[in-house]
This record gives structure tokens, sequence and C-alpha cells, in this order.
């Protein structure tokens, strides 16, 4: 049997938020599997969990039960320096705002870089072409490499951000909504580009988007969350063509498409359902 790119069994995650309601349920005994070279888009409207998800599987959270393994690796709740390189070398993450990885003050290639130092033996020369070359995978000119962060558009940004979670040569990428502060164009350029990448290096991605209109563009498989819960999952075809489950349902309602005029009704009734 071929090993899972992620495994995540019985996961839960509770925060406590200091206030009279108590405590509040992240994650309830979430349970997904991700097979390798796939894509599954993790989908729900914010406070779904699926942040705290991604959180978890990539070790900048730790869960209060269950197991997370990537490639096999179990996800340690307290790992030493050895095993925090040894799991960015089988995932990496790129964030919805590319700016909390980059330095405004400081040339976008240093943010490649830096990973490099951390992952290759490369010297300094080599270094500098790898950068060359990794902007190129993603689209952006040699001479960008000096640029500052301020001097390049959200959507160069964010492919700097790609490249910056390349140069680790990970196996494993996680988006945490991606493409969401992006135009519509440029979200097509970013997921189009996410697809070849995904093919040409044979990576595997966990989509996290709130965003159903993207997740036919990139996904194979989709898992649906709601307040903490995976309510419905399968092929992307299947759950977005023949959504069983109300929530679903709701979502594809409520997601604007040409020509698109909301059915206040439905939406009314699907509501409704959902709280009953």
């Amino acid at each position: 049997m071929t090993t899972p790119a992620i495994a995540v069994d019985s996961l839960t995650k509770t925060f406590h938020t200091g206030h009279s309601s108590g405590a509040v349920t992240a994650l309830d005994a979430v349970t997904l599997t991700v097979e390798p070279g796939s894509c599954l888009a993790v989908v729900g409207e914010s406070g779904s969990g699926k942040t705290t998800l991604a959180r978890i599987i990539v070790g900048l959270e730790t869960a209060d039960s269950g197991t997370v393994s990537v490639a096999g690796h179990l996800v340690a709740a307290k790992a030493n320096r050895r095993e925090l390189r040894r799991r960015a070398r089988h995932i990496q993450m790129v964030f919805q705002d590319p700016q909390s990885s980059l330095n405004r003050r400081l040339p976008v290639q240093t943010a490649v870089d830096e990973v490099l130092r951390a992952h290759s033996t490369l010297d300094r020369r080599a270094r500098h072409l790898r950068c060359v070359e990794l902007f190129a995978q993603v689209g952006l000119e040699p001479d960008q490499l000096a640029s500052l962060p301020g001097e390049l558009s959200g959507g160069q940004r964010q492919r700097v951000a790609i490249a910056r979670a390349l140069a680790a040569d990970p196996a494993v990428i996680v988006l945490d909504e991606s493409v969401a502060a992006l135009d519509v164009t440029v979200q097509a350029q970013i997921l189009t580009l996410l697809t070849e990448l995904r093919q040409s290096r044979g990576l595997t991605y966990l989509f996290i988007t709130h965003d159903l209109s993207v997740v036919q563009m990139i996904a194979d498989q989709v898992v649906v969350m709601r307040r903490g819960s995976i309510v419905e999952r399968g092929s992307t075809a299947d759950v977005l063509t023949n959504p069983q489950h109300p929530y679903t349902q709701l979502l594809l309602e409520c997601a604007p498409r040409p020509g698109w005029k909301p059915q206040r009704g439905v939406i009314r009734a699907l509501r409704e359902e959902i709280t009953s």
C-alpha cells in the first residue's frame, strides 16, 4: 500500500477563550488522508476549523489529541531542531498574506536564500543561481530578485512565497487561503501555476479555502468542514455537482457566479435545515 502524503487520525483541538462562554472546539475528531500527488481542498466558512487543521499538520499548533503523519513520519507535539528541519524538507506552507514571510526591508531573494541556506549545502553563488531558477519556475524575472516586497504586486509576492516553499524541495505544500487576497484574474494565474508545479514536480497539496469557485480549478478531492467537524467528503465533481449535506448545498448556493442571484428562500430553508 502507498503511504499517504498526509494522514490525520481523530484530531481534536479546543481553544479556551477566557470568557464566560468557556471553550471553543476548533477540531472535533477530524480524520482524513491525502494521497501522494493529489490535491485535497478543505472548504468551510470562517471559524470552521480548516486553518487550525492546516497549522497542526505543519506543526505550528499542537492538537489536544489525535495524530498527524506526513510521508509516514509522525508530527510530534514537541520536536528538536533536527526533527523540525526534517519536517520542513517534507512539508511547507504558503499563507494568505505573503508579507508574513517577507521582510519589507530586505530584497525578496533573501526569503528564498535563507531556506536554501537551511536545507542545502550550496555555496553563495550556487544559491543565487538556484534562486534564479526558482523564480523562473514561478514566473518571475531574475531582476526581481533584488526587489523589495513593496515594489511587487500582490500576485508577484505570492509567487515569491511559492518559490520560498519550493526552495526546501518539499513533497507536500499546504496552501492556506493562498489566493483569497488576489483579484479573480490573478487568482486564475496562480492556480494555473500551482497546477503546473504539481504536475511537473509531483507535489501533493492541501488547499485551504472558503471559496468553492476555486476548488474545481485545482482539487481532486474535497472535504467540507463546519464547526470543527467534517460534514461531507468526496471527489470534486461529486461534491460540487451533487452535494449531499445541507451545509455544502448552502455554500454552493451562496457562491457568486456568472448570472448569479441569491435565492433567499432556498438559502433560508437550508439554514433552517442545518440548525434544526
